[in-house]
């Protein structure tokens, strides 16, 4: 795949051509004259399902000079075969930082502690695998006690009241 330079905006072209980067020279050479890049940036860009992408390619191909009828078959099996693929490198484009890879907890008990009366005692143990793209990643290993648990609750709670309120959605 093509990789993008340090400062480079991130652009569905670059996802498009990601994609072309992994057909052969004569697939190329079969499929680049029957795609019109425009509107397959189009597509792209407003991630179309398969009914917005019918209508946008019925209203393309009514226009004067738009797209033939062989062309929208190829954008629909194109997009159709391709749209994960784009989809997956976009977003990996608009990753600036470490994301979560994967998350597991578990509940245990404390069998040791400097403090008598911590053993015995519930904890959560929360593994975090943090990453960008194809980077090493890192691992946070977190143990919180039930009153950290509580506070974290409480604080993912405040986070999603304040995204339902932003979104306004209930």
């Amino acid at each position: 795949p093509l990789e993008e330079k340090e400062g480079e905006e991130r652009h569905p072209t670059v996802a498009l051509l990601t994609v072309f980067s992994g057909y052969s020279a004569e697939s190329l050479r079969q499929l680049l004259p029957l795609m019109n890049l425009q509107i397959s940036l189009s597509i792209t860009s407003a991630d179309m399902d398969f009914n917005q992408l019918e209508a946008f390619l019925t209203a393309q191909s009514k226009k004067q000079k738009g797209i033939t009828p062989d062309q929208a078959v190829v954008l629909t099996k194109f997009w159709k075969n391709q749209k994960d693929k784009i989809r997956e490198c976009l977003i990996n484009q608009s990753k600036w930082e470490n994301c979560l890879r994967k998350f597991s907890w578990r509940v245990d008990l404390k069998t040791q502690s400097r403090h008598l009366d911590q053993i015995n005692t519930p904890v959560a143990l929360v593994e975090l695998e943090l990453g960008k793209n194809d980077q090493e990643t890192e691992f946070l290993c977190l143990e919180l006690n039930e009153n950290k648990v509580n506070q974290l609750l409480k604080k993912l709670t405040e986070i999603e009241e304040s995204i339902t309120a932003l979104s306004g959605t209930n």
